[in-house]
């Protein structure tokens, strides 16, 4: 028996069990001060519980097997109101993009590697407005592009129908600057709030049709960039996405949008 120490204190390894926890979590919960001992030995270090604090222990468990990071499971045991909110919406944007991976390969399932007709097309220099938003690696690019779309449209650029056409580099790293583009007439002025006005280069591209979601874009890409390599085509610039449908009235699964790689010319 320890002196002028509660008996009822448990030592570190039976505490795991009855907690649930190991000895090594155990030791790195005290130090973050999520869960500390009820006493320490000054002589030996060694740890001691209470059985009250098993409620604690099993309460970390619990969120720690629901992804909730430490830090979060410090302010939940504190008692901060909304705590778990932001790892909701964690888990919530990560199941719409698995739901979006899941999709992506059902239709890969279905109709094999992708493999779209590629053609080679001559495209004009547009003069166009460009706004540039940032995205947080490839799965952000939705979200980012959707922003660089309602930046234009709400400057009430275009006049007349609008083309919109989406600019993204081939690699895409951790982060991504995406630009979105709009055709000017020759005749429409825009005054840019945090874009401007340029001429986007024409010349020869291998171009793609894809039919389906903004989120499948990416496997008619895979395509044109496989038709490009096996001809050992040089490519330049931006994967150029000319959106042809308006989302606002089409199906997902009926979107039109051409998939475009500028191509150096052959010598």
């Amino acid at each position: 028996m320890l002196v002028g120490v509660d008996e009822e204190l448990l030592p570190i390894g039976e505490f795991a069990r009855l907690g649930r926890l190991s000895v090594k979590q155990l030791r790195r919960y005290d130090e973050l001060g999520l869960l500390r001992p009820a006493y320490v030995d000054g002589e030996t270090g060694y740890r001691y519980y209470r059985a009250s604090q098993a409620r604690v222990a099993l309460s970390i468990g619990l969120l720690r097997s629901m992804d909730v990071p430490l830090a979060v499971v410090g302010q939940v045991l504190s008692g901060v109101e909304g705590a778990l909110e932001g790892v909701r919406d964690a888990l919530e944007e990560e199941l719409a993009r698995r739901r979006r991976t899941l999709a992506s390969l059902e239709r890969v399932m279905a109709e094999g590697l992708p493999a779209a007709g590629v053609r080679v097309v001559e495209v004009p220099s547009y003069r166009v407005a460009v706004v540039r938003e940032r995205a947080a690696g490839p799965e952000d690019l939705g979200r980012a592009t959707s922003a660089g779309v309602a930046r234009l449209l709400a400057a009430g650029v275009g006049g007349g129908p609008v083309r919109l056409i989406g600019l993204f580099p081939v690699d895409l790293g951790e982060v991504v600057e995406v630009s979105v583009c709009v055709v000017l007439g020759d005749d429409v002025g825009w005054e840019p709030v945090g874009g401007e006005v340029r001429e986007l280069p024409g010349g020869l591209f291998a171009c793609a049709t894809h039919v389906g979601p903004y989120e499948q874009i990416s496997l008619t890409a895979h395509a044109v960039l496989a038709w490009c390599a096996e001809r050992r085509r040089v490519v330049r610039g931006a994967i150029r996405e000319v959106y042809v449908s308006d989302p606002a009235v089409t199906p997902p699964d009926e979107l039109v949008t051409q998939v475009m790689i500028c191509l150096e010319e052959e010598r």
